[in-house]
């Protein structure tokens, strides 16, 4: 069985489509809460409001920390997903973390972020543009099947 992460951009169905893509593959998916609002505010709602926005986010912040630490530190590939309408720190963030512990990188972004991320990119073992092809990707390590 394999441990997938699946980080990145909340603003698209990527995730959704590679889900459905592999649902006969032997793996299973985990990744952050992709809940806007919940993941803003979790810390918040759970351990206290705070007043200043600072300290709300900081909350929020450590507290989704620990789920991606535990998520990304048990999986054997980390897919990131840059997509184009924000700019993703924390999955810039996600992408260090996981290459920090020697996971497997497998980069989703299209060309206009060719540049930008030429140093994420370097640490990937995969860099494609689409969802599908990371559902190649795992039929391929799963089962060394081409498409």
């Amino acid at each position: 069985m394999l441990k997938v992460y699946l980080s990145g951009e909340i603003h698209s169905d990527w995730r959704s489509e590679i889900i459905l893509g592999a649902e006969e593959l032997d793996v299973i998916f985990t990744g952050p809460v992709t809940n806007h609002n919940a993941s803003d505010d979790c810390g918040a709602e759970i351990m206290g409001a705070e007043q200043d926005k600072f300290w709300h986010d900081h909350k929020g912040a450590k507290l989704n920390a620990i789920r991606t630490r535990k998520f990304i530190s048990e999986s054997d590939v980390v897919v990131i997903r840059f997509g184009d309408q924000y700019k993703q720190w924390n999955t810039a963030f996600d992408a260090g973390y996981a290459a920090a512990l020697g996971k497997s990188l497998v980069i989703i972004h299209g060309d206009n972020h060719q540049h930008a991320l030429k140093e994420v990119d370097a640490a990937a073992l995969a860099v494609v543009e689409q969802p599908k092809q990371v559902v190649q990707i795992l039929n391929y390590i799963l089962h060394g099947k081409m498409p």
